[in-house]
């Protein structure tokens, strides 16, 4: 078997509190179908990394594609959202009187922290 070629630490990984459960649960967003149950946070954690890892030798050893981590992926920075007409004309009415370009003022919106 060959060695992993990704790290799993460096995929994206969150753990929550799951009431239902009453446990925490621990997923990872390159492989969202996958999750893990423990009762303390770092067990989850643990327990996901282990679960992502021997995914990563079964798609090596079958020759499938290995998800790229999120923190591994390159971006042009674009893409094109579609809104109404009515949602168009409000943020560029709104862009213009804040004296930015419409672009400049979409992205302060989506920028956390933004005033």
């Amino acid at each position: 078997m060959r060695a992993l070629e990704t790290d799993v630490s460096r995929y994206s990984y969150r753990v929550s509190w799951s009431p239902e459960d009453e446990e925490f649960v621990a997923t990872c967003a390159e492989f969202p179908s996958l999750s893990w149950l423990a009762a303390t946070q770092v067990e989850a954690l643990e327990g996901i990394e282990s679960v992502v890892e021997q995914v990563l030798r079964d798609l090596l050893e079958t020759g499938e594609a290995v998800p790229e981590p999120w923190s591994q992926r390159s971006y042009s920075g674009k893409f094109n959202l579609r809104v109404g007409e009515r949602l168009h004309r409000n943020l560029a009415q709104a862009a213009a009187e804040q004296g930015l370009s419409l672009n400049q003022y979409v992205v302060r919106l989506l920028t956390p922290g933004h005033t």
